[in-house]
């Protein structure tokens, strides 16, 4: 019987403020939406860290004639062979050395015009303008440092770059635009949490006869509190749900069809829906509880009891 009443309390006070309760439901599906995104986000930046850096090399660049002419570093001119023989044999005494490939000009070259045919400096480069160099690939990339301090300023090496810098910048955009979501989550969940609040004070003061009746005939603080919390928690609890439905539509639009970046960037690894399927749980669960707390919170100090 009790809980009979509770139900049909929360159906009144649903029906009274379905506005505000429609208003609640959308502030909160937007912010949750941002919110699990933002944890894609994340989760796609590190995946594509963890692609990448596996894939990017050290390049140790050697003095050529062209360098030796016109590179501070190159002035004691082009690189001879027994210090690419030193070079060589010094990257495969290091630990953190997992194989060094060494790249001639012809073969810097060929891949020079493989991949800038079309372009109009291509056709007055030639083969000895191109650079010597190692590609050394890395147990662990992230100690680059340890390869260029032991070679920079070595004599015949021009230059040593870590190609995770080409990358840096767009996994800063990434983060960025991640720190971005997380901002305007931030800014609607502050939005639906006042409007949840004030949902359940309208609410509960337009029963405020019920529930000095409640209280009169001897009902727990509990038992009158309940319906509204019941109320704020059903709101989110659908805030929550549609939330997943953008989650999921935006990772097939986005990824699978479309725009379909599977297809259009195929050299990233993007995100699988496990992942999207492992932040849906946390965001039915921050759906259903964070409205039902607001409301607790609000009615102990509203209704006194």
């Amino acid at each position: 019987m009790r809980a009979q009443f509770v139900l049909s309390e929360i159906g009144v006070g649903l029906r009274r403020n379905l506005t505000m309760t429609f208003a609640v439901i959308v502030s909160v599906a937007l912010s949750l939406a941002l919110f699990g995104g933002a944890l894609l986000m994340r989760e796609q930046v590190s995946t594509m860290k963890d692609y990448w850096y596996d894939k990017v090399n050290v390049s140790i660049f050697l003095c050529n004639k062209t360098d030796a002419a016109t590179a501070a570093k190159c002035a004691k001119g082009a690189v001879t062979g027994q210090q690419k023989e030193q070079i060589e044999a010094d990257l495969k005494k290091m630990d953190i050395v997992e194989s060094v490939h060494y790249e001639s000009a012809d073969e810097a070259f060929k891949h020079y015009k493989e991949q800038y045919s079309d372009t109009a400096i291509a056709s007055i480069i030639t083969p000895d303008q191109m650079q010597e160099s190692f590609r050394v690939k890395l147990k662990d990339p992230e100690k680059y440092k340890v390869v260029a301090t032991a070679f920079a300023g070595r004599g015949g090496v021009e230059s040593v770059q870590d190609q995770r810098n080409i990358l840096q910048n767009l996994f800063d955009l990434m983060n960025g635009m991640n720190i971005a979501a997380l901002g305007v989550m931030a800014l609607m969940l502050i939005i639906a949490l006042m409007l949840i609040v004030n949902t359940v004070r309208v609410s509960a003061f337009s029963r405020r006869r019920e529930t000095g009746i409640m209280r009169l005939v001897g009902a727990s603080s509990f038992y009158i509190q309940m319906p509204f919390i019941m109320e704020a928690a059903f709101a989110g609890l659908l805030g929550g749900a549609v939330a997943c439905v953008l989650l999921l539509v935006g990772r097939y639009f986005l990824i699978d069809h479309g725009i379909a970046l599977a297809e259009k960037m195929q050299l990233v690894n993007f995100i699988g829906w496990d992942s999207v399927f492992a932040v849906l749980p946390l965001v039915i669960v921050i759906g259903l509880l964070m409205p039902a707390l607001a409301a607790f919170i609000a009615l102990r100090k509203y209704l006194k009891v």
